[in-house]
C-alpha cells in the first residue's frame, strides 16, 4: 500500500527561531498513525527544525537542491551540504520553474544528486491555466516527465526508486481558482501511465496533490484512490490547518489499510 504523505512547504517564511517553535507545535499536533509528515523550511532554518523534530517521526525536507555536488555557484546549496539536515527534498517546484527558469533537464540532474546523497525527492509537475483551457494539461505533464526521464537516461540513470510526485495545477496556486478531486485523479493516472511506460513500478509511487491545499478542501482530493496526500503551501504555516489536513489523511490511511486487509483475507 502506498503511504499517505503530507509535506509542508514553508517557502520563504519563518526565521530559524520561529521555524523551530512552529515545527515542534506541528509535530505535536499531527502525530497520526499511517501518515508520513515532512516539513520543508527555508535553508537557514533546517538545523533548527531538525533539532525541534528530533525524537519525533516527522521528517525534514529541503525546498530545493543544486544540480551539481560542488563548485563556484554563489548562494547555492548542494546535496552533500544537506546530509544530516534533511532526508527529503522538493525538486522542480512550479515557482522555481517560473522564477528561476528551471527546465526538465536541470530538474533531472537534481534528482540524480538526491539519489546520490540519500534525499527522497518530491518531483513537482503541473500545467498552467492556458494549457488546461486548451485541453493539453495531461500532455504538458507527460512532456515534463518524459523530458526528465530522457535526461536521466542520458546520464545512464533511471527514476529514483523512492520517488514521490506532486501534481501542481499551477493555475490553482494562490489565484483563488480551485481544482477538483476528479481533475487531480485524472492527472495522477496520467502521471502513473508515463512512469509505467518508463519501466517504473508506477503503482507503488505516491502522487500528492499540491494546489492551495487547505483542511477544508483536502477531503475531496484524498477521496480519490490515486491521490496519496498533499504538498501543502501557505496552510502549512498554521498549526490548526496542518492538524486538520493530517487528521483527514489519517482517516483515509486507516480506511485504505482496512480495505486492503479485507481484500487480502477474502
Amino acid at each position: 500500500m502506498r503511504p499517505l504523505i503530507v509535506a509542508a512547504n514553508w517557502k520563504m517564511n519563518t526565521t530559524p527561531a520561529e521555524a523551530g517553535r512552529l515545527a515542534s507545535e506541528i509535530a505535536a499536533a499531527t502525530d497520526v498513525a499511517g501518515v508520513t509528515r515532512v516539513i520543508c523550511p527555508p535553508y537557514v532554518s533546517l538545523a533548527a527544525v531538525a533539532s525541534a523534530l528530533a525524537g519525533s517521526s516527522a521528517a525534514v525536507g529541503a525546498q530545493n537542491v543544486h544540480a551539481e555536488a560542488m563548485g563556484a555557484y554563489t548562494g547555492e546549496v548542494s546535496a552533500p551540504m544537506l546530509e544530516g539536515l534533511a532526508s527529503w527534498c522538493i525538486v522542480g517546484h512550479s515557482e522555481r520553474r517560473r522564477d528561476q527558469g528551471e527546465g526538465d533537464a536541470l530538474v533531472a540532474r537534481k534528482l540524480l544528486r538526491c539519489a546520490e546523497h540519500g534525499l527522497r525527492p518530491i518531483l513537482c509537475v503541473g500545467e498552467h491555466l492556458a494549457e488546461r483551457e486548451a485541453g493539453s494539461a495531461a500532455a504538458t505533464v507527460r512532456g515534463q516527465l518524459e523530458a526528465t526521464i530522457a535526461e536521466l537516461r542520458r546520464h545512464r540513470a533511471e527514476l529514483p526508486p523512492d520517488l514521490v510526485v506532486a501534481y501542481e495545477p499551477v493555475w490553482a496556486i494562490g489565484t483563488g481558482r480551485t481544482a477538483r478531486g476528479a481533475d487531480a485523479a485524472e492527472m495522477a493516472n496520467a502521471i502513473r501511465a508515463v512512469l509505467a511506460e518508463a519501466g517504473a513500478d508506477a503503482d507503488a509511487i505516491p502522487v500528492l496533490y499540491g494546489g492551495s491545499v487547505t483542511s477544508a478542501a483536502i477531503d475531496e482530493f484524498l477521496a480519490e484512490p490515486s491521490i496519496d496526500g498533499a504538498l501543502v503551501g501557505g496552510a502549512s504555516l498554521k498549526v490548526e490547518e496542518m492538524a486538520g489536513i493530517v487528521a483527514r489523511a489519517g482517516v483515509v490511511a486507516a480506511a485504505r489499510q482496512g480495505a486492503r486487509q479485507g481484500t487480502t483475507t477474502v
